[in-house]
Parts: structure tokens; C-alpha cells; sequence
């Protein structure tokens, strides 16, 4: 059993990333897979992975590093708390091998059913070349029928299967580490032929993994920071180098993308203000109002750039915040200060 110093960036490694709704399994599929008991699993309704996770271990002699992620689908699925999804990125650079999507053997709800949404949202369309979707609570599954029968029989979960190449795979965290008659209802089995989906994703990927422009960035200040700590003094190893300069980029991205998120929100609900107070019914001029409306929305995006440079201004998430509500407001008097000149020069 190696450790979790493995070095995650290794060309003889596999970098998977975990997508999935709380209380689905995906901690207790990681524990699973590695043999042990390597993240802490809760059985309550809320998220017990509040930030994200990963280890690495060698499974059937390759190296596995796996990223457990928050709940994309928490108690509170609203939450725009960014946090969670730069650590995810940090860690997983410079990019996953493979996305596993998570979900239970039984009923396909309306929030299974988003999860193309949430990996569009975070990642991208090509993201899907790279995903497997994995079945948990086996179990649950009837005698003498495999995973692929149970998704044909429905619709949507046919669909979803089919975005992502057709491959999907099935496990059970409780019963299935016992000995089994049927060898397909044993983990042992599933971890060899999920090995072996994933390197056959690699393969038809020609041996790329996912990256996206953010990942990339991410990757590039990891290892000039990585340069500039191994120039310290300290006899600290790679993975340790490694380590703290994830940690330094965290904390350097963080408030620039909490920045952006703010003014982007701001941004959108001033330009909407501007708009809705430039229609013509209110303004009773429809040039003015296309003016004024044109000029709310770039001011809108003006206000997500601004919210980006407080972010790099601040030291921390919640500096960046109270910085970007500072733009936000100027832009919102700069907009008040247009209405009232354009109200003198049209004399309404």
C-alpha cells in the first residue's frame, strides 16, 4: 500500500475527479476501489466532503489519484460558494483522465438529471469524452441483470450514458467486498473493468486529459510557485513543494474569482436596473432607453472586470467582496448621474 505522497503529476498516473450528489457514495466508492478506509463516509442527508479531497494510492499496479468532490447537488443548491470548485480545479490539475459521475441504482430524479448542466457549467462539452457514469448500492440492482440492462430501460438514463460514450459501470460499497456466486456482482471485478474503461478512454483521448484554459493557468502558477519554494531554505520534498504551492495558489485565485462572481452578480442586477428604469414606458423616449439600456448592460460587464481586479487588489475572499460592492456602487451612481442628464437635456 503506497502512501498519499505519490507525486499526482506523474505521466504514470490516472487523475479521476468524482461528480455526484451528496449521500450518492462517492467517498465510500474511493474507499472502495483503494481498499481502505481512506475518507471519512457520513450517512447524514447534508455533504460530509465541505471541500474537496483526493489521495493516491496504486490499484492493480497503477498509480490512482482520485479527487472526491463537494456535493454538486448539496442541501443548498443555490449556493454560489466558489471555494469548493477552484480547490477541485487546483487539485486535479493539470487535468482529469477521467470524470466519474455518480449515481445511485434506483430512481432518476430531476437532480440526477441536471448533472449535465453542473459538468457544462464547471468544465465543458468535451468534458463528457472523458466521463464514465458509476452506479453505487448495487445491491439494489435485480438477479441476473447488469448495469447496461437497467439503463435501457430508461430514457434518460440511456441518454445521459450515451454523452458519455456509452460507458457506465456498477458497484456496492456494502455487500458486493464479500464473496459472491456471480463475479460480476463483486467490486474486485468492477475496479478491474473501470481500470480498464479509463485506459481506454485515455486511448481514444490519444492520451490527453481534460484541460481547460483555467486548469492550464492553474498548472503553470503551481509550478513557478513550486520553483520559487524549492529556491527556500528547508529540506522539504517534492510532494511537500507540491503541497504548499497548491496552498499558495488557492489562496491567490481565491479572491479574484470571488471578485468576479460578485461583480458579475452586481454587475447583472444594476444592468437590469438600468434597463428596466430605461424602457420606454418609463423614459418615454426609445432612443434614450437604448442608449441607457446599452450602456447598463457594458456596465454590467464592466462590473464582473472590476470585481476580477479588486480580486487581485485583495488579500482575501472577503476583501474582495467588500472591494468589488465599492466598484459596484460607483458604477451604479455613474448610471443614476446618466438618467438625471439625459432627464435635463430631454426635459422630461
Amino acid at each position: 500500500m503506497l502512501a498519499n505522497m505519490i507525486n499526482s503529476t506523474s505521466p504514470n498516473i490516472r487523475r479521476i475527479v468524482l461528480l455526484g450528489k451528496t449521500g450518492d457514495g462517492k467517498s465510500s466508492l474511493i474507499n472502495t476501489i483503494f481498499g481502505e478506509n481512506v475518507f471519512k463516509v457520513n450517512h447524514s442527508a447534508n455533504s460530509e466532503t465541505i471541500s474537496c479531497q483526493s489521495a493516491t494510492r496504486e490499484v492493480s499496479g497503477c498509480k490512482v489519484h482520485m479527487t472526491d468532490t463537494p456535493g454538486f447537488f448539496d442541501t443548498d443548491p443555490y449556493d454560489e460558494n466558489v471555494e469548493p470548485v477552484l480547490k477541485c480545479m487546483i487539485e486535479c490539475a493539470p487535468g482529469p483522465h477521467a470524470f466519474l459521475i455518480v449515481l445511485k441504482v434506483g430512481k432518476y430524479t430531476e437532480q440526477e438529471k441536471a448533472i449535465i448542466s453542473v459538468i457544462l457549467k464547471y468544465f465543458s462539452a468535451e468534458a463528457l469524452k472523458f466521463a464514465t457514469v458509476v452506479f453505487t448500492h448495487g445491491d439494489q440492482l435485480e438477479e441476473n441483470k447488469k448495469i447496461g440492462d437497467f439503463v435501457s430501460e430508461n430514457p434518460d438514463l440511456r441518454k445521459l450514458v450515451e454523452k458519455c460514450g456509452g460507458r457506465c459501470h456498477v458497484f456496492d460499497n456494502k455487500y458486493w467486498n464479500n464473496q459472491q456466486q456471480d463475479e460480476y456482482r463483486t467490486n474486485r471485478f468492477q475496479i478491474r473493468e473501470l481500470l480498464k474503461t479509463i485506459d481506454k478512454t485515455v486511448e481514444e483521448n490519444k492520451g490527453r486529459y481534460y484541460t481547460n484554459e483555467m486548469l492550464q493557468s492553474v498548472e503553470e502558477d503551481i509550478q513557478q510557485e513550486k520553483e520559487r519554494i524549492r529556491l527556500l531554505p528547508g529540506n522539504k520534498s517534492p510532494e511537500e513543494i507540491r503541497e504548499q504551492a497548491k496552498h499558495n495558489v488557492l489562496k491567490k485565485y481565491l479572491p479574484r474569482v470571488v471578485g468576479t462572481v460578485t461583480g458579475i452578480l452586481l454587475g447583472a442586477l444594476f444592468g437590469s436596473l438600468g434597463t428596466i428604469i430605461a424602457m420606454p414606458g418609463v423614459l418615454g423616449c426609445v432612443p434614450v432607453a437604448v442608449c441607457i439600456g446599452i450602456t447598463a448592460a457594458i456596465g454590467g460587464a464592466e462590473v464582473g472586470y472590476e470585481g476580477y481586479e479588486a480580486g487581485a487588489q485583495a488579500d482575501t475572499a472577503k476583501e474582495a467582496v467588500k472591494l468589488t460592492w465599492k466598484k459596484a456602487m460607483a458604477y451604479l451612481c455613474e448610471i443614476t448621474d446618466i438618467l438625471k442628464s439625459t432627464r435635463r437635456k430631454f426635459h422630461y
